[in-house]
């Protein structure tokens, strides 16, 4: 095998592990967790450095999320040491004697550069979320129903948005202060977000809509239960 041979599986195997983390980075947030955490976890687990950190936690706290974190650690695990063997095949058997041009060897180390700095552009990250979210939706059909997205943990509390597609019939035309969420379930409604505008601190006054993107805290299983909520695939406004 030459040198060009060599590095076109060099770059090949760089957009493969690219392609896994995204792919998996969508699996958890199907499960209900932000996209920038999903990836972070997810290539936490691919390589097994830094799962330690405090943010693991969200993994833990769900049985959907930890049989996730599994298949994510064993598959991560049998394509490094796949990608390590290939590797190590590829240079023992490196044709040193008949190396290609420069040019032909810069070939697809450039491609695999373009191609990722292009994926890290803004605008084309964003296109492929919003890719990824239609598919979401197709195969989850979230229409009509309530989603939770897991921000963060607490202590034994947790950060959630719960996003409305209907507002639960106990809470309908009702002020904050008179839902007693506060009150008999022990959860705060932090942040209230309407569509079309900014997120700003619930009130007493404050009348859920449908499409309202709340900011809860408290008990993760009891603001599900509350708001009837589950966790799906959610856009992240």
């Amino acid at each position: 095998m030459n040198i060009y041979l060599a590095l076109t599986l060099f770059s090949l195997v760089i957009l493969v592990y690219w392609v896994i983390s995204d792919l998996f980075t969508m699996l958890f947030r199907f499960t209900g967790l932000p996209a920038e955490k999903a990836r972070f976890q997810v290539v936490s687990l691919l390589t097994g450095c830094g799962f330690t950190t405090r943010e693991s936690e969200l993994l833990l706290t769900s049985k959907s999320r930890r049989r996730l974190a599994r298949i994510t650690m064993l598959f991560g695990y049998v394509f490094n040491i796949t990608i390590v063997s290939t590797m190590i095949n590829v240079l023992v058997s490196i044709d040193l004697e008949r190396p290609s041009n420069l040019f032909s060897i810069l070939i697809p180390v450039i491609a695999a550069v373009v191609i990722i700095v292009f994926m890290r552009v803004p605008k084309i990250r964003a296109w492929g979320d919003r890719i990824i979210e239609r598919l979401a939706g197709r195969f989850t059909n979230t229409k009509g129903i309530n989603t939770l997205l897991l921000l963060d943990n607490i202590g034994e509390d947790s950060v959630a948005q719960v996003t409305l597609a209907e507002v639960p019939k106990a809470f309908r035309d009702k002020p904050l202060a008179r839902t007693g969420i506060r009150q008999d379930q022990n959860l705060m409604v932090m942040l209230i977000e309407k569509p079309g505008k900014k997120a700003v601190p619930a009130g007493a006054k404050t009348i859920m809509e449908t499409g309202d993107k709340l900011t809860v805290f408290g008990d993760y299983k009891t603001i599900s239960a509350v708001f009837e909520a589950k966790e799906r695939f959610a856009e992240e406004g």
